[in-house]
């Protein structure tokens, strides 16, 4: 870590703004091609590491392992926030690319059951544990990078490209799954072709890595260290006893989104092929024009939250997630690849909504000493109870119940919650132009409220 922090550039203040953008997405990206990976893949995956098991069932435990990464990412949130907030938020992402490649390659060549026995499943879920660790590190550091790197008027935008690497690596995960798979036969797949897009993760790995490593680190961090100010003794302690409403509010709007986004990006796919009526890359092709259209509207997203606020939006967000998933999934049963595209960039109107404006807003509300901290464990809390475990809970709803509206319906309900609770306990932060400071706890029943310092943001 010294030789890390000994050899960070100190570039002018005139360093690329869009360089920074890159550095602090390139992680993201990587991470989400594994994610995106996965859930594309795991119907192949399931055969190779649970054997001798019913389909749907062997595609639990698959999605199973899948969500124990996501419960471990809350530990790493503590390890690298605790990082990001002493050493800089720069150490945080050269340590979690490096991480996260190289676990994303493991899984390409990890032997299966036939090879190694229950080996191989125990190995599956310790890689994923890992991988948990890393991702816990990665999106709360990246974040907090790309919003200090944000001008006062600017800070919903950047968030933005966050919420791009994220989606851009599903994308980029869909399509490599979907190359592969064409170009093999299923059987080529099960055997052996399903490991080869995990393994392109390292060559991307080492670019990020180069990347990561020519830029400076934030210019709220560095003003921070250069005027003396010591950072906290125990950033996971502080960020608990003074932010914990702050984080209480952002937990219960982001469960909402953590099932939103991946019912979308790990089950619906699969529901269209073996429910929907669709092939196999008429599936792929429905959710990789919604991803391609999705992408520029989140920078749009992200500029319209900088104008109008992040509480009009969440608010509209949540409400058009009660409405509209029950609307697309009653189109998706349009058994065409037309009513797949259309049923989908209908889901995708409440992620826009709630996406981009829940990002910006944890950072805005915690000061500099705690921010990588509280970021990393207001996203990885409820994202690691609540996405990991989407695309299992909607395949057991639906095997249940034998409807895919069961799902709208269990995220209807959380949507609602995160209704109220936002309503109730959230105020405005996107005209707020300084970075936030600590504000003594609120009363019972009050909005959790910012105060500013007098560094700007």
């Amino acid at each position: 870590m010294s030789f890390i922090r000994r050899h960070a550039p100190r570039l002018p203040d005139g360093q690329s703004s869009g360089r920074a953008v890159v550095a602090g997405c390139v992680g993201n990206l990587i991470e989400h091609i594994d994610l995106g990976l996965y859930g594309y893949l795991a119907p192949f995956m399931a055969s190779t590491f649970f054997p001798g098991q019913g389909r749907t069932e062997a595609l639990i435990a698959t999605y199973g392992a899948f969500a124990l990464g996501f419960l471990a990412q809350p530990l790493g949130g503590v390890v690298f926030g605790r990082m990001g907030d002493r050493l800089g938020r720069r150490v945080v992402l050269i340590v979690t690319i490096v991480l996260v490649g190289v676990l994303t390659t493991c899984i390409g060549i990890l032997p299966g059951y036939a090879q190694i026995g229950v080996a191989a499943p125990v190995l599956l879920f310790l890689i994923r544990l890992l991988q948990g660790v890393a991702h816990g590190g990665e999106y709360g550091g990246a974040l907090t990078f790309l919003i200090e790197h944000a001008g006062p008027r600017n800070r919903g935008l950047y968030s933005s490209f966050a919420s791009i690497g994220v989606f851009g690596g599903l994308l980029a995960g869909a399509g490599m799954a979907s190359l592969v798979s064409a170009l093999l036969t299923d059987q080529q797949m099960t055997a052996w072709g399903w490991r080869l897009p995990f393994l392109a993760a390292l060559p991307l790995t080492v670019a990020g890595l180069l990347l990561r490593m020519g830029v400076a680190d934030t210019p709220a961090f560095i003003a921070s260290r250069d005027a003396g100010e010591k950072p906290s003794a125990s950033p996971v302690r502080e960020t608990l006893r003074t932010q914990w409403r702050a984080l209480l509010v952002f937990s219960a709007g982001a469960m909402t989104n953590a099932v939103l986004s991946f019912v979308w990006v790990t089950y619906l796919q699969q529901w269209l092929e073996s429910d929907g009526g669709l092939s196999g890359a008429a599936a792929f092709g429905s959710h990789a024009i919604a991803l391609t259209v999705l992408l520029p509207l989140l920078a749009v997203a992200g500029r319209l939250s900088d104008r109008i606020g992040r509480r009009p939006m969440l608010l509209a967000g949540f409400v058009c997630a009660i409405v509209l998933v029950p609307l697309s999934f009653w189109v998706a049963h349009g058994r065409t690849f037309g009513s797949a595209v259309v049923a989908q960039l209908i889901y995708l109107i409440p992620e826009l909504c709630i996406a981009v404006p829940l990002a910006a807003w944890l950072p805005e509300m915690v000061p500099t000493r705690l921010r990588v901290t509280a970021t990393a464990l207001g996203f990885n809390v409820p994202f690691s109870l609540f996405s990991g475990t989407a695309p299992m809970v909607a395949t057991a709803l639906v095997g249940w119940t034998g409807s895919l509206y069961s799902v709208s319906v269990y995220l209807g309900a959380l949507a609602a919650i995160s209704f109220v609770v936002v309503l109730r306990g959230l105020r405005e932060t996107a005209q707020d132009g300084t970075l936030m400071s600590a504000s003594p706890a609120p009363a019972a029943g009050e909005a959790v409220a910012p105060v500013s310092s007098q560094q700007p943001l």
